[in-house]
């Protein structure tokens, strides 16, 4: 059989991933389900542990699921939408925080460190900016697929469980722009101080985002809206995240920007995103309207706001924890426990 013609649309081939991505393993599910049940301990007593252990088996395909190789990739990229004031850091910030990445300085480095997780930091044209989204799209159609494909490369290396994160000075005002031409109502629904914009900034963000959605003309198509009104990072994290599902690799989304890339996904497929855990929920006020939307509930609730993959490496260190009390524990047979006498 000859090879399918590629679409004369590059979207278009995405879109074919995104809907032909491969779904759980319902045996490996059935196989860990079977052995919670013998492990010396209540049905049910560990909760989300045990919803954690099956939503890894079904997209490793294995029972019992293992971690061996977590990594955290942190996607950077720079917005010239910035340049509005809707941030209270200026661009520059993006670039000196990558070298802190780098020189271990941050957050998620100590995170990592802690929680025994790789680290990968992977930069977009920082020099570059994307256009500023208020006036002109953020990619041509070449451009965004190509940032897509490169955030699917990016996972490559035997990796067992991808955390997302993300480094970009004004992406708060690009998620919120991706989640209002998603969802609609108003600006003001989506968007939040971010990095801490006093009042002032906060009236500038959101005018920001109402210029840069009225661009779309009530498009809500996913891969458009990110074509349209997104990032490079958030671009690179939905092809990471499609990437991953082909490679039955799990996934854990981070916070409100992370996210964006999750929503696009799954506004082209509602299935697209089964595969992902969401670690938090973040202080922006509009990341809990989109975790409703798409019908998901974070694993905590810190009061994180800072992005960088720090609440998913958190969460992968609860679902490390959850893979090795199903895999370490005793059962009722090898103890010599009872079962009537734990119920």
């Amino acid at each position: 059989m000859s090879d399918p013609i590629p679409s004369a649309d590059p979207l278009d081939d995405l879109r074919a991933l995104i809907r032909g991505a491969p779904g759980p393993d319902r045996g490996a599910v059935a196989a860990a389900r079977a052995r919670d049940a013998e492990l010396t301990k209540p049905a049910g007593s560990l909760g989300r542990l045990e919803e954690i252990v099956e939503w890894l088996a079904a997209w490793q395909g294995r029972t019992p699921p293992a971690i061996h190789h977590p990594l955290v990739a942190v996607f950077a990229a720079n917005h010239g939408v910035a340049e509005r004031g809707v941030s209270a850091y200026p661009a520059s910030v993006t670039k000196q925080m990558v070298a802190n990445f780098a020189a271990g300085g941050a957050a998620i480095n100590q995170i990592c460190i802690a929680e025994d997780i790789s680290l990968k930091v992977f930069e977009l044209a920082l020099d570059v900016p994307t256009p500023d989204i208020t006036v002109a799209d953020a990619f041509d159609r070449t451009g965004f697929v190509a940032t897509v494909a490169f955030g699917m490369e990016a996972i490559s290396g035997g990796i067992d469980l991808l955390c997302l994160g993300e480094m970009g000075i004004a992406n708060t005002t690009v998620a919120a722009a991706v989640h209002y031409a998603l969802y609609g109502g108003s600006a003001e629904d989506w968007v939040g101080r971010g990095t801490g914009v006093d009042d002032e900034g906060l009236a500038r963000k959101r005018a920001a985002v109402e210029a840069a959605v009225a661009r779309l003309d009530g498009e809500r198509d996913g891969l458009e809206v990110l074509r349209h009104v997104g990032g490079r990072e958030i671009a690179a994290m939905a092809g990471a995240i499609l990437a991953a599902r082909h490679q039955r690799i799990p996934v854990i989304v981070d916070g409100y920007v992370t996210t964006a890339a999750a929503a696009a996904l799954h506004a082209i497929d509602p299935h697209a995103i089964d595969h992902c855990l969401f670690s938090h929920l973040s202080v922006e006020p509009g990341h809990r309207r989109v975790l409703e939307r798409l019908g998901v509930k974070p694993l905590l609730d810190l009061g994180l706001r800072l992005g960088e993959g720090t609440g998913a490496a958190l969460a992968a260190g609860i679902v490390k924890s959850a893979v090795r009390i199903h895999a370490g524990m005793a059962t009722f047979s090898s103890a010599g426990v009872s079962e009537r006498g734990v119920h």
